[in-house]
């Protein structure tokens, strides 16, 4: 068995030693190093189009990740860049739920304390009391509640915050007020003291964070982005912070990365931002799960995380 791998870093050695250890029956190679040979699975980070397009060797692609925008917007370019009936494999979790987890929360805790406000009121060397805001009032809504999107509504209604969760198609979780489709979006924004997108990026979904879906939430609300930076109209976010239509954000995901030195986020004080680190790959638990998916398919067995080339998650 071989597999090809690609991560854009150029940092092989540790993958290669993982699936060493994990898939010791598995002979590891860059692609670089094996254009030319066939393989059996291919595992990549937003490879190059020539790695994948006319290949018919592949028996599946392992995306390391949960987002496969990276694979998919391969199309963009060449409609037939995707090796034809060769399935996409997503990442389920592999360490990243606990991680978006905590960055979540954290955010949505700092905007419900008004931690946020503090902080400036300490830069302008302010001491002054801000009325606390009501938990049953701080209403908290997650666009996208698949795997990751899932576990954030439901941890965050642990610390007793109402919470939607607003998906393409209807989903039953415990805890949290489920919305759904077209019909469901605008009762879900309606009144949102904080909207979190965990979303996955699709031409249905890219710029639907706009000046108009903005305009729905609770005056004065908080948006933390932690999906991808094209879901957001940067414009029309920095637009509803300067109006006080939306009071703050957290954004750890941009159109361009790394941001730009010249961009106006840098200079807005109510917008946070951090360097697409909401949930880091974990490289042992990634490769302990392809490893465990190679070995399911090699058993004809079903796996989870095959994309829907459609819908594009």
């Amino acid at each position: 068995m071989k597999l090809q791998l690609y991560v854009p870093d150029g940092r092989y050695q540790p993958w290669i030693d993982g699936f060493a250890e994990a898939l010791p029956e598995a002979q590891c190679l860059t692609w670089e190093d094996s254009r030319n040979e066939q393989v059996d699975y291919a595992v990549v980070w937003r490879p190059p189009l020539e790695m994948l397009r006319g290949r018919t060797d592949l028996k599946a692609v392992f995306n390391l990740g949960a987002g496969v925008d990276g694979i998919l917007s391969l199309r963009d370019t060449d409609p037939d860049a995707l090796p034809a009936g060769v399935p996409i494999v997503r990442l389920d979790d592999a360490g990243m739920a606990a991680q978006m987890i905590d960055y979540v929360t954290h955010a949505v805790l700092r905007y419900f304390r008004r931690l946020d406000e503090y902080a400036l009121a300490q830069q302008a060397g302010t001491w002054r009391f801000l009325k606390p805001h009501r938990r049953a009032d701080f209403t908290v809504g997650v666009m996208g509640v698949g795997t990751l999107g899932a576990q954030i509504a439901q941890a965050l209604a642990g610390f007793g915050f109402p919470v939607r969760g607003w998906s393409r198609t209807a989903r039953d979780i415990e805890g949290v007020q489920g919305f759904a489709g077209e019909a469901g979006q605008a009762p879900f924004l309606d009144g949102l003291r904080v909207l979190v997108n965990v979303l996955p990026l699709t031409p249905e979904t890219e710029n639907i964070l706009d000046a108009g879906l903005l305009g729905k939430l609770a005056k004065g609300a908080y948006l933390v982005n932690v999906a991808r930076g094209p879901h957001l109209v940067e414009q029309d976010l920095l637009a509803a912070v300067q109006s006080g239509q939306v009071a703050g954000a957290t954004l750890d995901v941009f159109r361009t990365e790394p941001l730009p030195a010249g961009h106006p986020f840098w200079a807005e004080p109510r917008i946070t931002i951090t360097p697409h680190i909401a949930a880091l790959t974990l490289r042992e638990d990634s490769v302990a799960q392809i490893a465990a998916k190679i070995r399911a398919l090699g058993a004809g067995q079903p796996i989870a995380g095959v994309v829907d080339l459609q819908r594009g998650y």
